[in-house]
């Protein structure tokens, strides 16, 4: 053999012999206390799309992530770039609320926080798009609120405002600090 094959052959060997003891060592096994199990999820999820449906098997909302976490102990769920949408009985209408975060809770609440959009899907509606940075809505009763400063736009109409309560199913909505509102005419 010549040098160039016995040095090729040293080197990987002694690699080998290096890198040997790194592959063939037990993983160390991580111990958790209860108290720190509580903030690891129980089960995550990526490109998350789920429909819920009421006792009737109608459609009552769904919702699609980027990434989502339960959290069995603590009560929730937490998600990355949510996408709800609710589902109005009465007449049909749609609502989508998206978010940069949200979490979900026990209760059927549901939080969303940072650039905060809510589209309702109905075109002909008067209020078209409410923006915030934070949400609560309630699934059973259809019930919004925040205490931060928004924006709400309709076809002829920009509102801003700090706070309010919005009731999807009888389109009421109460601002809590009106601050300006203008009015766009029709052209």
């Amino acid at each position: 053999m010549n040098r160039l094959v016995i040095s090729i052959v040293l080197i990987f060997s002694a690699a080998f012999a290096l890198y040997l003891p790194t592959w063939l060592a037990d993983d160390k096994k991580v111990i958790v206390s209860d108290k720190d199990a509580a903030l690891l999820p129980n089960y995550e999820a990526k490109n998350l799309r789920s429909k819920f449906f009421d006792n009737n098997g109608t459609l009552t909302h769904q919702v699609s992530a980027e990434k989502m976490e339960h959290f069995d102990i603590l009560g929730f769920v937490n998600f990355t770039q949510p996408e709800y949408t609710i589902y109005l009985q009465g007449d049909g209408s749609r609502w989508q609320l998206n978010a940069d975060e949200g979490t979900f809770y026990d209760n059927n609440t549901i939080e969303l926080v940072s650039d905060v959009q809510i589209r309702n899907l109905q075109p002909e509606d008067y209020i078209q798009t409410i923006s915030t940075d934070f949400i609560e809505i309630d699934l059973l009763t259809k019930t919004i609120t925040s205490d931060q400063p928004l924006v709400i736009s309709g076809a002829n109409v920009i509102i801003n405002g700090i706070g309010f309560e919005a009731n999807l199913e009888t389109q009421k909505y109460e601002l809590k600090n009106h601050v300006q509102t203008k009015y766009l005419p029709a052209r």
